[in-house]
């Protein structure tokens, strides 16, 4: 089937096809992850991005490729999660630049979408690394221009630039030396082709291939939440009100001042020429007029909380939206993302204001983080992600808000503790901001966990189920036991600097058991201060801090 030009109906079935191929073989991008640790997976986070993309496109009415790419976008960001989801939001965003108003497109819409979709990713990251899906994305952009000329079907556009794409991945491992000590490709690489041969899949009306083959599928457990019922008189504004407003008007912050009086829980967030809002207010009536004076409305959905709040909130969420609303105005606000009681108890006694639930298998959308955001009342917004997939997400929604924010990077929930540690509240701003960044890079931080798959790493044969001890940076120890690699990796790390090591023990772990760990420690290191802290997380049988 030849496909000259794909109009406004077409791609939106493309782009659910495409996300269905990713959905359908995400295990594939996930099982190329370097480390073999139990993590936010780049092709749960990439398939999870693009389903946001995908549903927010299908809300177009109108058979229009470039408003339809123009939603797709808008959904992408908003659902982005992890390093991988961010750019591959980015890359739509500058796809979406590239089509300008075209309401068909062609072989050469294509090819200089694809090379501005690459211009805009790089530009989002500060320090782009090569290796990664931002190189896969630039060569076949680039591929893409050199040969559109001479090709008129956009199927075999898309097909050679598969091929092409393919031939870079397989060099990825030669850019990146990680790569190469894992005998991997890069994942987020593999992802964006796989978006682009489900693509291709549903213009050749193909499909016999939708699975891909593979020995090892490892498996990705979702930790389940049970909603539990809320009192409605806990519920100050009843109804649920969120619309899309279609206007030039760019005075954003003062809409937003001028319909606060009416609830909590706003979000109001300009995107070219929406404005999208969200509110939880007794009085829905009174907000839509007020924003049919900016434009035309559309995608308005009302619901009563009092009857409809199983379906919306955790109970978890309603305290802490409590806790938000209910603080008058202040100097500062901070946001923390955190799993496990003991650590949100940790972070909060430590002057963490909101805890954003994520972490390793579970990275928060940048809608989640900017919901947060846009829910403080306070001069300045301190968000500290405590996960390296995490941090762009952070900055993303930072670049979305009008409000004062600053991401401090933490890379995990030792550096959290200790940037949090350092934080005065009394002191300026740019004082603290130094001082978190000053104390969470001299913390030294270890975690253990176990492995997912089998793989070799820095000469260490590893087997799926073995203990390990990480690092950000690598794996340093192997086992069966969690005490014994936790103490072969306390000496792999500890100096001659360390004064205090802090353990925090995990959900899987017994008390008895980490204060054997704690005690051993001790008798090792008998001029060290142990400290041991319930945590409560997933997934990590032990974090440690040493200072």
């Amino acid at each position: 089937m030849i496909n000259t030009f794909i109009d406004g109906w077409k791609l939106k079935a493309l782009l659910e096809a495409s996300y269905n191929y990713l959905e359908k073989n995400k295990e594939i991008v996930n099982s190329l992850n370097v480390f073999p640790v139990p993590d936010g997976d780049t092709g749960t986070n990439m398939s999870l991005t693009m389903r946001s993309a995908v549903n927010n496109s299908q809300k177009v009415i109108e058979n229009n490729a470039s408003e339809i790419m123009k939603a797709a976008s808008q959904g992408s960001l908003m659902g982005a999660r992890g390093n991988s989801g961010v750019i591959l939001s980015q890359l739509f965003r500058g796809f979406s630049l590239g089509l300008e108003d075209n309401k068909e497109i062609d072989v050469k819409a294509i090819a200089f979408a694809m090379k501005k979709a690459a211009e805009t990713a790089y530009k989002a990251v500060m320090k782009p690394t090569e290796g990664t899906i931002l190189t896969v994305a630039r060569e076949c952009g680039d591929y893409a221009i050199e040969i559109y000329e001479n090709v008129n079907d956009i199927n075999e556009l898309l097909e050679l630039v598969i091929n092409y794409g393919n031939k870079v991945l397989e060099k990825t491992p030669d850019m990146l030396p990680v790569l190469k000590q894992a005998n991997v490709v890069d994942a987020g690489g593999k992802g964006l082709l796989m978006l682009m041969i489900g693509a291709l899949e549903f213009l050749s009306g193909d499909i016999s291939t939708l699975v891909e083959k593979t020995d090892s599928m490892p498996v990705i457990s979702e930790k389940q939440y049970k909603r539990e019922k809320i009192d409605t008189d806990d519920i100050k504004f009843g109804y649920c009100t969120e619309f899309i407003i279609v206007t030039k008007h760019k005075d954003i912050e003062g809409f937003r001042d001028k319909i606060s009086f009416y609830g909590d829980s706003l979000l109001v967030v300009g995107d070219d020429d929406l404005i999208k809002v969200h509110i939880h207010t007794n009085n829905p009536g009174e907000v839509l007029e007020k924003a049919l004076k900016l434009g035309e409305l559309r995608d308005i959905k009302i619901d009563n909380m009092r009857y409809q709040h199983e379906e919306i909130l955790l109970k978890d969420d309603l305290m802490q939206n409590k806790i938000v609303n209910d603080k008058p105005f202040s100097k500062y606000f901070i946001i923390s993302v955190s799993i496990g009681e003991g650590l949100n108890e940790l972070f909060k006694s430590l002057n963490v204001d909101y805890i954003i639930s994520g972490g390793q298998t579970m990275n928060p959308s940048i809608e989640e983080i900017l919901n947060a955001i846009e829910n403080a009342n306070s001069e300045n917004i301190l968000i500290l992600p405590n996960n390296s997939n995490i941090i762009l997400a952070a900055e993303q929604a930072k670049s979305v808000s009008n409000k004062n924010v600053y991401v401090i990077p933490t890379r995990n929930i030792a550096q959290g503790i200790s940037a949090m540690i350092a934080f005065d509240p009394n002191k300026e701003v740019n004082d603290n901001i130094k001082k978190m960044n000053e104390a969470y890079t001299k913390v030294i931080s270890a975690q253990v966990t176990y492995s997912v798959r089998d793989t070799q790493i820095n000469g260490k044969n590893i087997e799926s189920g073995n203990i390990i001890g990480v690092t950000d940076k690598e794996v340093l120890s192997v086992g069966t036991d969690i005490n014994e690699v936790s103490i072969d990796l306390i000496e792999k790390i500890i100096n001659d600097d360390i004064s205090i090591i802090t353990i925090i023990y995990g959900e899987d772990v017994d008390s008895s058991k980490a204060e054997e760990l704690a005690q051993n420690l001790k008798d090792k290191f008998k001029e060290i201060d142990i400290d041991l802290v319930e945590g409560n997380q997933p997934i990590y049988y032990y974090i440690f801090s040493l200072e």
